[in-house]
């Protein structure tokens, strides 16, 4: 007992110098022997994280698996739902200013640490300095044993083999007798794929037409609005003539049964005439093209040119034109005095 009081009087005396100097926040404020070497500059460097749950303070910082840093600080922002995990990193280590982080563990059952890490793919853009933030954008969280535990958890109490087995139960239980329905069901879903596959491109066309006429309609938004609100006095007309349209529609309904009647009635008489012109139009067909000709003789005077074969020894729209010779008299016309018998 006496050789362990001067022990642990000195560990009290290194945790009151501890708390004197830069206060003292729990066993988590206790350098961990065997740490990182953050040499004479560290700069620090904050992550934010969506979950950091099992992350301690003082875990391992890691860049290719060398550890780099440590984690000093993890705190929640007021009215935020992102962990900011604030590393103390080695200042010979070098990264780019779009570095990104990942939480993982050394091992199944490992400790949880911050691999720092350039973006795979993607140059890096200048240096991740001190008082850097890592958004959210940029950093992940590898599955742990206890998130995998508690999907096992609930897929085997009562979650999704139970819900399996119920599907399975009810589907059988619907399918039984039913076989050849399901059958010829598959079948013409067969078909109707098939089909689709084939029109693929008209359906294509189809929803581009129909992509065109609402970007059309969208334009003409304003004019669409102004005929719909300008339709309301018009069906205001409508509903007030709304009796008056009915009894329309009536008065049609009994007109056209009265036809139909009348039509029923007489249709012995109309077929009788139809039969009855059979043989004047029969004629009328049979002359075909001599009745035009014969209508366009009989319509015109004087006669036109083409009778003048038809008629021989006559004469027909003649002119003549008479002559005499030289040293010829021409006596006019003795006209009558007037007033002699």
């Amino acid at each position: 007992m006496r050789r362990l009081m001067p022990v642990a009087a000195g560990l009290v005396a290194l945790a009151v110098a501890g708390c004197s100097s830069s206060g003292f926040n729990g066993i988590y404020s206790i350098t961990l022997p065997g740490g990182a070497n953050l040499g004479s500059h560290p700069y620090k460097v904050t992550a934010q994280f969506t979950n950091a749950l099992n992350l301690v303070p003082q875990s391992a910082v890691k860049v290719d698996d060398v550890t780099v840093g440590r984690v000093i600080g993890i705190s929640l922002p007021p009215h935020g739902w992102r962990a900011n995990v604030t590393m103390e990193i080695n200042g010979s280590i070098r990264l780019p200013s779009n570095a990104i982080a990942e939480l993982t563990q050394s091992s199944l059952l490992g400790e949880e640490y911050v691999a720092l890490a350039p973006p795979p793919g993607a140059a890096g853009t200048g240096r991740l300095g001190n008082g850097a933030v890592i958004p959210v954008y940029r950093t992940t969280s590898d599955v742990t044993v206890e998130e995998v535990l508690g999907a096992l958890s609930l897929l085997l109490n009562g979650g999704g083999i139970g819900q399996i087995h119920t599907i399975t139960t009810e589907l059988n239980a619907a399918l039984d007798g039913h076989t050849a329905q399901v059958h010829q069901l598959l079948g013409r879903l067969t078909e109707l794929v098939a089909n689709l596959n084939t029109h693929r491109g008209d359906i294509v066309t189809a929803l581009r037409g129909i992509n065109n006429l609402a970007a059309r309609l969208a334009k003409r938004d304003g004019q669409i609005t102004f005929v719909l609100r300008n339709l309301r006095p018009g069906l205001r007309v409508l509903a007030e003539q709304r009796s008056q349209l009915v009894a329309l529609l009536d008065s049609l309904h009994e007109l056209s049964t009265e036809a139909v009647t009348t039509i029923a009635a007489s249709k012995r008489n109309i077929v009788a005439d139809l039969r009855l012109l059979k043989p004047t139009l029969g004629e009328l067909a049979a002359a075909g093209r001599s009745l035009p000709l014969a209508l366009q003789v009989l319509l015109t005077f004087p006669f036109t040119n083409r009778v003048l074969g038809d008629i021989k020894g006559d004469y027909l729209n003649a002119y003549l034109s008479i002559k005499a010779p030289p040293g010829t008299t021409v006596i006019p016309p003795i006209k009558q005095p007037k007033g002699t018998p």
